[in-house]
């Protein structure tokens, strides 16, 4: 009988035990040496292997963990005996996975307690897959221990698989645990796209602990805002821009009311994401047949993999996931006139949603709501005018708002436009060669400005 709760792996201590288990599992019942052997050392076959490997991989993702630690969690008896017991898959069923437990039960209830060859196989698979993934993420923890990693691996088990990738003639497939952090309640598969955009929705509003409300398209900040009411907030984000989120992707990090739910089903969305739903919520919105509703779970919004990867010809590009703080921003005041509390809470909104937008990135925004987004411009000044026009066509005035920057302002002529728009406080990293001409174009405009020191660069 399998257990039914996962249970690490054991090494007897008896002398015999290693050549005991690998011939009784490399057994084959042919006349060949493996059966003289078994004979002759009075070895029992053995016909099932269960073992669940120590959890390396979630030891390591825990705080201040540390390198002997993590050694401590290391198998060596369990891959060995996984990796024996697969090889002889034809004469072996090998379980490493406890949701396979329950299958290949039924199978052996069915075929008079043995499972068939078939089963046998994608057990065997699954059991390299996993092994090697193991070694991988072992080598990879081992390898941020020294000062130049020397390689990197990659293993990640089959999620699922996508009708199509970014466009409808590209194959695309999920890697991974996905559905550790997103889990779909409702509506068609989800796409590639949804896939890119869900995961920039859930790093955008993990930036938040205030209720809010963030609306995004192409990955893309849209309008965010935030409220106690959560159905205000919504109104705050959707003011920003009442055209680009036609098709787009909703967040919140507050369970989704049947208020909400009849204020954001007036327009049409790909997906809408939030910790959970209420049931006249949910029975609301699941009559939209083409609208996917996702439960963030708890592992959402907060810290992930500590990598970003993308690939690139040839190889790939790993580094650190951007997560730097901004911490005591009334010590980083640059210009003659101090911020006022109202103006350094709009900076450091706007600050929060800068950095999930494409660069060159500007936002202007309140102390509680985006009021113009300009994303994805070869020109910052060009973005600066983008934001400036969504604003003046949602109808919203930028009077005493902050103007937020993802890198330094190369020019004066950002600011200066960004004044004239009616912004009285700016944000940015600083670091130009030019700072001291922005600086002096912010006090002949009477504007304060906080230079951060971090820039927010997103390719």
């Amino acid at each position: 009988m399998m257990p039914a709760q996962p249970a690490a792996s054991f090494v007897m201590v008896h002398p015999d035990f290693t050549l005991r288990f690998f011939e009784g599992s490399l057994n084959r019942p042919t006349p060949t040496g493996h059966l003289r052997q078994v004979t002759a050392h009075q070895i029992e076959p053995i016909d099932l292997v269960v073992v669940n490997l120590y959890p390396f991989e979630s030891a390591i993702a825990k705080a201040h963990v540390t390198l002997e630690m993590a050694i401590e969690q290391i198998d060596i008896g369990g891959p060995s005996m996984l990796r024996s017991a697969a090889k002889n898959f034809r004469s072996v069923t090998v379980v490493t996975d406890p949701s396979d437990y329950e299958t290949v039960l039924q199978e052996m209830e069915r075929h008079e307690g043995e499972t068939t060859l078939a089963l046998r196989e994608q057990l065997a698979i699954k059991v390299f897959h996993k092994t090697s993934r193991y070694d991988q993420t072992i080598a990879n923890f081992l390898n941020e221990a020294q000062t130049t990693a020397a390689s990197f691996a990659l293993s990640l088990p089959l999620e699922m698989r996508l009708r199509y990738g970014e466009n409808p003639h590209q194959t695309a497939n999920l890697y991974g645990h996905f559905q550790d952090f997103f889990q779909k309640l409702h509506g068609k598969e989800l796409s590639f796209n949804n896939i890119l955009d869900i995961n920039a929705a859930g790093e955008l509003i993990g930036e938040f602990v205030e209720p809010t409300v963030a609306i995004l398209k192409h990955t893309n900040a849209c309008g965010v805002g935030s409220d106690p009411d959560l159905r205000e907030a919504w109104v705050k984000a959707f003011a920003t821009d009442k055209q680009a989120p036609f098709g787009g992707i909703i967040i919140c990090n507050r369970p989704v009311t049947e208020v909400l739910a009849r204020a954001i089903s007036e327009i049409f969305s790909e997906v809408i994401i939030a910790p959970e739903f209420d049931p006249e919520a949910r029975a609301l919105l699941q009559k939209k047949k083409n609208l996917r509703l996702m439960r963030m779970l708890e592992l959402a919004g907060k810290p992930g993999p500590d990598r970003d990867i993308r690939s690139v010809i040839g190889g790939v590009l790993v580094q650190e996931r951007d997560r730097a703080e901004f911490d005591e921003p009334e010590r980083h005041v640059v210009s003659a006139r101090p911020p006022t509390a109202e103006e350094m809470k709009a900076m450091l909104f706007g600050w929060k949603v800068v950095k999930h937008v494409k660069s060159n990135a500007i936002v202007y925004s309140a102390k509680d709501r985006t009021l113009g987004i300009g994303a994805g411009q070869m020109s910052r000044l060009d973005s600066s005018r983008i934001a400036i026009w969504k604003a003046t066509q949602a109808g919203l005035s930028l009077k005493g708002s902050a103007v937020c920057s993802d890198a330094f302002f190369p020019f004066a002529d950002g600011l200066i436009a960004a004044a004239e728009a009616g912004a009285t406080a700016a944000i940015q990293p600083g670091g130009s060669v030019r700072d001291k001409e922005v600086i002096a174009a912010a006090d002949e405009h009477r504007m304060s400005m906080v230079f951060t020191s971090v820039r927010h660069f997103r390719h």
